[in-house]
């Protein structure tokens, strides 16, 4: 069968070019007159609209393409039968990532022997760099390499890192010690060896994230009313995918590491990855793939340069007024409305002489309503982006001082089995599955039915609940770690917090669980979704962007910390946590981050939601989604 092209399919689209430029606005911005004519102009390809509908039933119009090049056929390609293939590779590349991280802080006190406050610090620096790389990996995969190509790269280097942890511990040159014998001091060697292989991981991760997770969302048709409900659904069992993965990294591999050696554990995880990526490459002729366009940031720079070039003339009464492209046959560009805010930035649509040809001038002198917009959203992340930072220090502890909690801990489960210090993190994941679960299936069709939103509610308020599981997390952290100290005190260093079973701390990592499910799910789809189509890749990357400055930002406040108890009096951080106060550290964590929801609250009600417009063609502007689209369809 010969392929159509999605311009033939659109058989029954009006050109509008002499339109164009005043149609993509507002249902206010447009006159009773504009819609009228684009009514006749429906009523003219009535007789054509039932093959047209058809084709868009039967092939994928979204500008994606399948493995050879050709417009997607809809029942072949993408859905859930791709993004399988999808979440078993993030299934592996959690399982790996969490095996170490989690052990991480153990690893750098155990075998490096590093003091307390120096591995977490180390531990924050690598994860800050681990989730801030996704920043470059977004952009080239959304600009230059196409987020398929990204994630095939970046395992390959994923894997390196993996096999040089493998080698540091099995190799003879880069053991941490000449002897079997427990070495005081590892040999430097080691040390270089070690940290560059974590930081391969760094830059592996770096790629894969963004790149997968957008991929991932790529497979589901915004223009498909089934596939965009879909899509609502992907980010909440994605993540129950990959907190599978987290739940046997924290538990078999860190019994691995914990009972047999790191080295096996690194083997395991190596081999994993491997298979894993096979069956990425096996479901490539069930994917659809987008074509990068260059940098996304350059039209927002021409945005910005085209404004203030024009900053001094007036700004049009009517938005209708401002240029947008003309809409060629069949083409199947989203559109995005006209906004209120910002308004000095419209001045770069603004026409300055009806007699030049507005396409022939100047990007950098002329842009559409849509590249402004795009500018806007950008903008308009800031606020939202700067208040989720006190969560992501929330969730930091987590891998850090909660696991050296339950390493000094009494961890045994009967007589004999001893529970490894990091595998208490399986509750977190566990909650985060059990709320994901609940969100999905009985909380969003009950929320549908009552507010009338297709996802419920909407993403920001989402965000938010789990904010509020953050403070109770830190409130309960606060109260349990206080009880370990009056053991202490009560039973001496050695034998008090013995006293205690680890499973005290099961309340703090499943209460954070369910704020993960609520307030990092709600992230991934806010900065997916509200990013322009263009940045997919590099929307994923600011929500893990989130989590790598907050680890950067919980080393800061631990050193200042540090500093001010210090000078003081006694440090809130000491070399060993018997020795520290961290009650009084969690109790701050809870104002620092109860104060941030007020202001996040206030700047998430102002937000406005990205609001787009699709001509396929056909009446404007005759109804608006819930999620802020409006459609202009026949």
């Amino acid at each position: 069968m010969k392929r159509k092209s999605c311009a033939n399919m659109n058989n029954g689209v009006v050109p509008l070019k002499k339109m164009g430029r005043m149609l993509f606005h507002h249902n206010n911005d447009v006159s009773q007159g504009q819609l009228a004519s684009i009514k006749m102009e429906k009523n003219k390809v009535d007789a054509n609209s039932g093959e047209t509908i058809e084709d868009e039933i039967r092939w994928v119009c979204d500008s994606s393409l399948d493995h050879k090049g050709r417009v997607p056929l809809r029942a072949s390609t993408g859905s859930w039968k791709a993004s399988f293939f999808i979440i078993a590779i993030e299934f592996s590349e959690r399982l790996s990532y969490f095996g170490i991280a989690t052990s991480l802080v153990l690893y750098l006190t155990k075998v490096l022997h590093q003091d307390l406050k120096t591995a977490v610090k180390n531990v924050n620096y690598w994860s800050g760099v681990t989730t801030l790389m996704p920043l470059l990996g977004g952009f080239l995969a959304d600009a230059y390499l196409g987020r398929y190509a990204t994630v095939i790269a970046s395992c390959i280097v994923y894997l390196m890192g993996l096999v040089l942890l493998s080698l540091s511990w099995f190799l003879p040159g880069l053991k941490p010690c000449d002897h079997a014998s427990i070495c005081i001091e590892p040999r430097r060697i080691h040390e270089v060896a070690f940290f560059l292989g974590i930081y391969l991981i760094s830059v592996g991760t770096g790629g894969h994230k963004p790149s997968l997770e957008s991929f991932g969302a790529d497979q589901f048709d915004d223009n498909n009313g089934k596939e965009r409900i879909q899509k609502m659904s992907f980010f909440n069992w994605w993540n129950s995918g990959l907190c599978s993965g987290i739940i046997l990294g924290v538990t078999v591999i860190v019994y691995v590491q914990d009972h047999v050696n790191w080295g096996v554990a690194d083997i395991i995880l190596t081999g994993v990855m491997a298979i894993s990526l096979i069956i990425f490459l096996v479901g490539r002729s069930s994917y659809r793939y987008r074509t990068p366009i260059g940098s996304p940031l350059t039209p927002m720079l021409q945005v910005l340069v085209a404004a203030i070039s024009k900053r001094k003339l007036p700004h049009p009464s009517n938005p209708t007024q401002l240029y947008e492209v003309s809409i060629s046959e069949g083409n199947s560009e989203r559109f995005l409305a006209h906004t209120k805010k910002l308004k000095f930035l419209d001045k770069a649509a603004i026409v300055e002489s009806e007699g030049n040809i507005a396409e022939k001038q100047s990007p950098w002198r002329l842009t559409t309503v849509t590249k402004v917009e795009e500018l806007k959203l950008i903008i308009n992340m800031v606020p939202i982006w700067v208040f989720t930072l006190p969560f992501g220090i929330c969730a930091s502890q987590t891998s850090t001082f909660f696991i050296k909690q339950a390493a000094i801990m009494d961890r045994k489960i009967g007589k004999s089995f001893v529970v490894p210090p990091a595998s208490i993190f399986t509750l977190a994941a566990l909650g985060m599955i059990t709320s994901v679960i609940i969100y999905d299936k009985l909380l969003v069709p009950i929320l549908r039915r009552l507010t009338g939103n297709e996802r419920g509610i909407n993403i920001l308020q989402r965000i938010g609940i789990g904010m509020c599981f953050s403070i109770i997390t830190m409130i309960v952290a606060a109260l349990v770690e206080k009880k370990r100290l009056d053991a202490v005190e009560m039973n001496g260093p050695i034998k008090g917090s013995l006293t205690m079973s680890v499973f005290w701390l099961a309340p703090q990592f499943i209460i954070i669980g369910f704020g993960d499910g609520f307030a990092l799910v709600g992230l991934q789809e806010y900065f997916y979704d509200q990013v322009p189509d263009s940045m997919r890749s590099f929307g994923i990357a600011l929500y893990l962007s989130v989590i790598g400055a907050a680890n950067f930002l919980s080393s800061l406040l631990i050193t200042i910390v540090d500093h001010v108890t210090s000078t003081s009096g006694k440090s809130w951080i000491g070399k060993d946590l018997n020795s520290s106060r961290l009650d009084k550290f969690y109790w701050l964590l809870t104002a620092i981050t109860t104060l941030n929801l007020f202001m996040f609250v206030f700047f998430a009600r102002k937000y406005n939601y990205k609001n787009v417009q699709k001509v396929v063609v056909a009446d404007c502007y005759e109804g608006k989604s819930d999620d802020g689209r409006a459609e202009i369809v026949v």
